[in-house]
Parts: C-alpha cells; structure tokens; sequence
C-alpha cells in the first residue's frame, strides 16, 4: 500500500479520535483539546476524520471557524491527494 494512504488513513484515525475525545471532555468539563491543535491536525492531512468526527460526535459544528474550515480542509486535501503523486 502506498505510504501517502497509509499516512492519511492514520491521520484521519487519530483526528476523529480526537474529536470524540475532545467532546467526551467538554461533557465531563475536563482538559480540552484546543481548536488551534484539532485544525493544526486537520491541516496535516486529518480533516476528513475531523470532518466526520464533527458530524457523528456533534462536536464544533455551531463554530463557524469549524464550518468554513473544515470542509475546505477537506477538499484541499483531496484536491493535493489526487494531483501531487
């Protein structure tokens, strides 16, 4: 398997982790995960599992920093995924 998808694949993993995690705190009120952190992952390639961790954990979702970012994340990435080889 190539490494590019192994590395997104594990990205993605963590960062929906993350997410679930991050909203299991907010609940709690214990230490969070800071946004600054979860978009610096995303950007890193994880924003598809930020993506989805979002939608299943209904987490950030009223933050319009999550709304605007997110998804462009997202489409960037796949963007860069499919044109650099």
């Amino acid at each position: 398997m190539n490494i590019k998808i192994i590395y997104l694949i594990r990205i993605n993993i963590v960062s929906f982790l993350l997410m679930g995690w991050d909203k299991y705190c907010s609940i709690k009120k214990m230490w969070r995960i800071s946004e600054k952190n979860l978009i610096g992952l995303s950007i890193l390639g994880g924003g598809i599992g930020t993506f989805f961790g979002m939608i299943i954990f209904r987490h950030k979702t009223k933050k319009l920093l999550f709304q605007i970012t997110i998804p462009l994340i997202v489409i960037i990435t796949i963007y860069l995924f499919i044109k650099v080889k």
